[in-house]
Parts: C-alpha cells; structure tokens; sequence
C-alpha cells in the first residue's frame, strides 16, 4: 500500500477547521474495519486513511509544524500499514476494570508470540506477526501492532467468494474466533487488491 506523503497532511488551522467532519468519517471507517473476537480482543485493520488521520492528530497534539517533525510521524505511522499480499492492523486489549488493569493485562502475556492469533483462511492458517518491543518478561502493551502476511493460495481464497475466514485467538487465558465478513470483508479485500 502506498505510503501516506506529506503533502496529504493539513496544516493546525486547516485540520481544526475541517477535524470535525474528518473525524466523523474516520470512526465511520474504522468501524467497517473491527473486529473484536470475543469481549476482550478487537483488531482496526488500518490503510491509508487511519493512518492519516492517526498523523494528523499526532500533529494537532503536539502542535508539530515543522516538516521534518511531520515527515517522522508519518514514517512512524506509515509502518503500520500493510504490504504486498499483507493485512496490517492495531490489535487493543479492552480491559474494562480500572482497577485491575495491571492484573488482568498479565493474562495475555505471550498472546503476541507465536501463533496465538492467526487468520484462518478455508482451513489454512496465516499467524500474527506482532511488532517487537511490545512485551517483556513483566509487561505487555495493551496495543499491538500485527501484520497478516498471504500466501497466494490464501490470497486468493480471501479475495473470493470463500466464507471461511476467521480471525481466531488461540491463548491459554483466552480463546474467541471471529468471522471476517461483510463491509469488513469488502475492506480488507480492497487493501488487498491496492498497491
């Protein structure tokens, strides 16, 4: 997927002005491309659109306007998107109990390793590959970044007409598949089909 560039950015005043609008849209995206398996685990594949909008935000936040600021949050932020034959998403552990955060994340210490989350396409299966420096013997972020990548047999089942895509979680503390259908399905086919 082609990278976000810099001349797609708004500047402070333009994006205040114009945030209100964008933002409407960017949450009607985001949710035609969730999906949580089970009460806990939620995957937002990202494109081009997120991945703006993560940026501009990252802008209004911290009131970047130099290009070469600009130009390193979107370098940080274009590493989030998928590549050829890829599916690339944030990956949140919505732990709902304030007060046992600390406790509770614990429980999916190694969910990020291995093959504990995976799409299974028409039987096959196609493992997370999570981002590093995102766990330690004693933590675990609560947001991952994980990319998918497709063999072409996989590929090609998911472009399809095939039903049989799931993302599944498979962890000692936590096992929920979700089935990728619909506009989600339309989504994700369109991310794969871009270049």
């Amino acid at each position: 997927m082609r990278k976000v560039e810099i001349a797609e950015t708004m500047d402070i005043l333009r994006y205040e002005r114009e945030r209100p609008t964008f933002r409407r849209r960017i949450i009607e995206l985001k949710k035609r491309r969730r999906v949580s398996a089970g009460p806990t685990i939620t995957l937002v594949f990202e494109n081009r659109e997120t991945v703006l909008s993560q940026v501009q935000e990252m802008i209004r936040a911290e009131r970047i306007v130099e290009d070469g600021a600009i130009q390193h949050e979107l370098d940080t932020y274009n590493a989030l998107l998928p590549g050829v034959h890829e599916l690339a998403a944030t990956m949140l552990i919505e732990l709902q109990d304030s007060g046992r955060i600390k406790e509770q994340i614990l429980q999916f210490h190694g969910i990020n390793n291995g093959e504990a989350i995976y799409l299974e396409i028409d039987g096959s299966r196609s493992p997370g590959i999570f981002e590093t420096g995102q766990s330690d013997a004693q933590r675990i972020s609560a947001v991952q970044f994980v990319r998918f990548r497709l063999s072409p047999a996989e590929e090609a089942s998911f472009l399809g007409s095939t039903d049989q895509v799931w993302l599944v979680v498979d962890h000692p503390n936590y096992r929920h598949r979700a089935q990728i259908t619909g506009e989600v399905r339309d989504q994700l086919r369109h991310d794969l089909q871009t270049v």
